[in-house]
């Protein structure tokens, strides 16, 4: 009789509004969600719809909000939610009577970001990690399936390997309190020039970026084949300009793009100056605006990557520092305000 279309379960909504500044205790934020509920059938003139929004943290408050609706059919009710893990239901009635009741789902606003590059942002490491969160307050969206599941590996739509993202989530929640979200569309051994518009990749970002709808930045791991096919540091700066921009167009928002320093590959080629090359040309679009420094995760050598009977990329132990220092490089930009 009543069912919830939006918000999806588990979902996560970019917050706006979060404030670093203030001495004790940070402004977490906000994010204005639209619930979306589909009643099957009529009421009588006094019905009502319900909406509740029971925050997981004990300390906030719980948001009810109460509609005369008495039309079968859709019916939309725009909430500001606060920053953090809540449980939504919603009931239908009339008078003092409840004659519908939905399934309790959780969904969160917190962070959100979407993965892009190539094998080490893909699941092509050593080991599946899980999200050590009790809370599970970390979900990845599915770009074929249209939903948000938990955030652990193999994740949706890449390889079906470890990757470095739960690992980043869990070292970056203890610190931001409120949920992390991210869809993935990394793919191994692809080139800049690969990202291209007009590439089945640059569609399939475009389309990862427009079902987020809103979100903080692309993570950007990404130059090994650009190594190995020798691309100028000109011809890299100018190929993820302009795939910035093309994508920017698309979206009709700017989110910022922080490339990680990534082109070592051990177990595939031994190019110091070729990984100079592109290590330049990253630096140079650290420099560039709307580019923010991603992590040098080229500095992870040694026991942090796999030989040649692994995965021949991040080691279990590679993986989880990797993870850190991208959770180091983004607390630290959210701590300007201006972000």
């Amino acid at each position: 009789m009543l069912t919830i279309e939006q918000p999806a379960a588990r979902a996560i909504f970019q917050r706006q509004g979060y404030n670093p500044i203030p001495s004790l205790r940070p402004e977490r934020g906000y994010a204005d969600i639209e619930i979306r509920l589909n009643l099957s059938a009529a009421l009588r003139s006094d019905a009502w719809i319900r909406v509740q929004i029971i925050p997981c943290d004990p300390t906030a408050e719980i948001i009810t909000v109460r509609r005369v609706m008495p039309a079968a059919g859709r019916h939309c009710i725009t909430v500001r939610v606060p920053a953090g893990w809540h449980r939504l239901s919603a009931g239908a009635g009339d008078g003092t009577r409840l004659l519908a009741r939905t399934p309790t789902r959780l969904f969160g606003v917190g962070e959100v970001f979407l993965i892009a590059g190539q094998s080490y942002a893909d699941g092509c490491n050593d080991e599946r990690l899980s999200i050590q969160d009790p809370r599970q307050r970390v979900s990845a969206y599915d770009l074929t399936r249209r939903r948000w599941q938990a955030a652990d590996d193999p994740q949706p739509g890449i390889r079906d390997g470890g990757t470095i993202w739960p690992a980043m989530a869990d070292d970056l929640l203890p610190y931001l309190q409120v949920p992390v979200g991210w869809a993935n569309v990394a793919v191994a051994a692809t080139a800049s020039r690969q990202w291209m518009p007009g590439t089945t990749r640059f569609e399939r970002m475009a389309g990862a970026g427009s079902a987020l709808h809103q979100f903080r930045a692309v993570l950007w791991q990404q130059g090994e084949s650009d190594v190995i096919e020798q691309t100028p540091a000109d011809r890299y700066v100018q190929n993820l300009t302009t795939i910035r921009q093309a994508l920017h167009g698309r979206w009709g928002f700017s989110p910022a793009w922080i490339p990680a320093k990534s082109t070592l590959h051990p177990t595939v080629y031994n190019n110091p100056a070729g990984e100079s090359i592109i290590r330049s040309a990253i630096d140079r679009l650290w420099r560039t605006p709307g580019f923010l420094p991603g992590p040098d995760t080229d500095l992870l050598d040694g026991e942090n990557r796999g030989g040649q009977q692994s995965l021949r990329h991040f080691s279990p132990i590679g993986q989880r520092r990797a993870g850190r220092m991208w959770a180091m490089t983004l607390w630290n930009h959210l701590q300007n305000a201006r972000w």
